[in-house]
């Protein structure tokens, strides 16, 4: 019975050695893997604006923000920026674009050289207060976070033949809102580029942007 007894312990044992050696192998083919992919985003890090193609060049343009005061292609020159096209009375896309932009505000409070631009394209209801009121409502960081309104036509030459995003008008009567315009966010690097566009409804094109986001900081602060 002790010789019973003894085999089984050594069985056990070597049962344990195998399992734990087992182990190891998982753990360290899962570091080889890990240090692997750490690499691989480093050197994608790298090249990062590379990856990005200049789609657009921003126009020059004259709004005013939500402040009053005057805010032009020269003043956001510099920064990378988000830009979305809104109104405050949209029962459509535009409160989740806001409250989108609003969360990429708050994620990126390290990067402050970051802006986000929200462009009213109803700018005959859009007064500077009612923007005012509708920022308060998304808790916007007014330092970073710009609402602008204008000029109807300039709004328009602006989103359509600058950012290249569609703007028309829509048809209640067909359960449209009053205005169609684009649901994409559209990234704009330090010189004024447009460098690339996202779907707000797409999670993954969400943390595409960004990833984009702090690759064009990293290479505006040189």
């Amino acid at each position: 019975m002790s010789s019973i007894a003894s085999q089984a312990s050594a069985g056990r044992a070597l049962t344990r050695r195998s399992s734990a050696g087992r182990t190891g192998l998982v753990l360290g083919a899962l570091l080889v893997l890990a240090a692997a992919g750490s690499l691989w985003l480093a050197a994608r890090a790298q090249t990062a604006t590379e990856d990005l193609p200049v789609l657009a060049a921003v126009p020059d343009f004259t709004l005013t923000e939500a402040s009053g005061r005057t805010v032009t292609r020269q003043d956001l020159a510099g920064h990378p920026y988000v830009v979305d096209l809104v109104f405050t009375h949209c029962g459509g896309i535009c409160p989740t674009m806001s409250a989108a932009m609003s969360r990429l505000v708050g994620s990126t409070s390290t990067l402050p050289d970051l802006r986000f631009v929200s462009i009213s394209v109803d700018p005959k209801n859009d007064t500077p207060e009612v923007l005012t009121a509708y920022a308060e409502r998304f808790q916007a960081d007014r330092t970073r976070w710009l609402f602008l309104t204008g000029d109807e036509k300039a709004i328009r030459e602006l989103a359509i033949g600058g950012l290249k995003q569609p703007l028309a008008d829509g048809d209640p009567a067909q359960g449209e809102d009053a205005i169609l315009h684009s649901q994409r966010f559209v990234l704009v690097d330090a010189q004024s580029q447009v460098r690339g566009t996202y779907d707000v409804r797409d999670p993954e094109a969400m943390l595409r942007l960004r990833s984009d986001l702090e690759r064009l900081n990293a290479s505006a602060r040189g």
